[in-house]
């Protein structure tokens, strides 16, 4: 067993970070993380490519804790973790491969380049994992390839519940350092003043305490395909509409108008009209509804060309939700081109609803996960909902989701609870960011509620939305 320092640590591995730090492969300060979450330190590993005597060492580090594991290949995750795996490659004389991010329009269109049998052993290199999903997307990559792919090892985990998630996909990771322990080194070394180190340290144990209240899934499949490719193949044909709209739009932005008028309704839906895709309505919240104001936010909906959602939530036997879709006071079907309904009375509730609703050339979203704490819409009911899903595709549209359900492309996922900044209310309620929903979780459309109708200037905050959300989806397909 190798000796270890007081910091828990090798010597060797102890002149790393040191090295690490001389470098400015290691900032503090405060930055904003590709998740959205703003932190007190910012790892920037592609610097190493500059000096070759560290790379090598990384590459022993990361080698000495797993060469216990079978491995005929090395992969890298692409890309700042390709240099590092070469390093191993070349000095353990252990073959590698290439995964792409995008498969190539020309030649062989391989996702993953190099020499290998199928079944072979693939030992995934990381270079910092946070919430784990360039990992599983890399897994999944070599997977599909016909590689087995059960471990995996990183530089640096930044103890945000990362090895947890990898190993919900089957692989088991190994790290040479965690954040706290990277720390430790340097204030030990006197390269790190001790309230610095502690706001890292509160910044890790907080971020620790989030992963364990709300653990992100698996991530979809690493390949994305556009919203306009996708609106041909929709069996819905309101979604591929609606899928066709976003693509022209430039716009996978909801806004939720839960307002308590239906002046104020109008009013938010002409100022944020031109900018979403989806405009959500709570109209059993209206003090004045009547079926003039429905006629006039159809009229708003041509005029911008956005899609009206009704978000009634529908949770009754198919007799009875045919009864309200159709009819009653708001007389939904008439006017909202979406609606969305519970699956806790079985598929008898889609049934009830396409009743009235595909004549009509509607279409529903079923409620599979919700983003408040402590749901119950989670496991085996969310499983269940997507395969009732996959059974009525005429009228079934997509999901109320947290992340990406189903790998059906004409299927649209909607994610609820989505701000600049993530955090949670008072009423358990809990914000993510537009990157993470559309990047890290592959849904669709962001839902922004409060982020845009309590606003100063909500025509402004949509624009401010539209455009974080349309740059991540463009991230997530380039």
């Amino acid at each position: 067993m190798a000796a270890t320092t007081g910091n828990g640590v090798s010597p060797s591995i102890e002149e790393l970070v040191v090295s690490l730090h001389s470098i400015g492969a290691v900032k503090f300060g405060s930055f904003k993380l590709k998740s959205g979450i703003t932190s007190p330190v910012y790892f920037d590993l592609r610097v190493t490519v500059s000096y070759p005597k560290i790379l090598a060492q990384i590459g022993k580090e990361l080698w000495n804790i797993s060469k216990d594991v079978p491995t005929d290949v090395l992969c890298g995750v692409p890309y700042t973790a390709l240099p590092f795996a070469t390093a191993i490659s070349i000095e353990n004389d252990v073959p590698m491969v290439v995964r792409r991010k995008e498969a190539k329009d020309y030649g062989t269109k391989k996702m993953v380049e190099g020499v290998y049998e199928k079944g072979a052993k693939c030992l995934v290199i990381e270079d910092v994992v946070t919430s784990g999903a360039s990992v599983l997307e890399t897994s999944v990559s070599l997977r599909e390839e016909g590689l087995t792919v059960t471990d995996a090892v990183v530089l640096l985990d930044r103890e945000q519940g990362g090895p947890e998630r990898i190993a919900s996909g089957g692989v088991k990771l190994r790290s040479v350092l965690t954040v706290s322990s990277f720390i430790a080194v340097l204030e030990a070394k006197g390269k790190l003043d001790k309230p610095t180190a502690d706001s890292v340290r509160k910044f890790v144990s907080e971020m620790q305490f989030k992963a364990k209240e709300d653990p992100a899934p698996a991530p979809a499949k690493a390949a994305r395909m556009k919203y306009s490719e996708r609106a041909a193949l929709c069996k819905n044909e309101l979604a591929g509409k609606l899928l066709s709209l976003m693509e022209a739009k430039q716009s996978n932005l909801s806004v939720a108008a839960d307002l308590n008028t239906a002046a104020e309704v109008l009013q938010l839906a002409d100022k944020v009209g031109p900018h979403v895709c989806v405009l959500k309505t709570h109209v059993d919240v209206l003090a004045d509804f009547t079926m003039d104001f429905a006629t006039q936010l159809a009229a708003l909906a041509e005029k911008h060309n956005f899609l009206i959602f009704e978000d009634r939530k529908f949770a009754d036997i198919g007799n009875t939700v045919a009864m309200q879709y159709g009819a009653g006071v708001y007389n939904i079907a008439e006017w909202s081109h979406i609606t969305n309904a519970h699956t806790v009375p079985g598929p008898g509730i889609i049934d009830g609803l396409a009743q009235v609703g595909l004549p009509k050339g509607r279409g529903c979203l079923l409620l599979a996960e919700m983003s408040s704490a402590g749901t119950l819409a989670e496991g085996e009911y969310t499983k269940k909902t997507v395969a009732m899903a996959q059974a009525r595709p005429d009228f079934v549209m997509g999901f109320i989701s947290t992340h990406k359900l189903s790998e059906d492309p004409g299927m649209v996922h909607m994610t609820p609870g989505v701000q600049l900044e993530s955090g949670s209310d008072a009423l358990g309620q809990r914000y993510l960011t537009p990157e993470v929903v559309l990047g890290e979780r592959g849904s669709d459309i962001i839902i922004v509620g409060r982020g845009v109708y309590k606003a100063a200037d909500p025509a402004k905050a949509a624009i401010e939305y539209k455009k974080r959300g349309w740059d991540a989806y463009c991230m997530a397909t380039q």
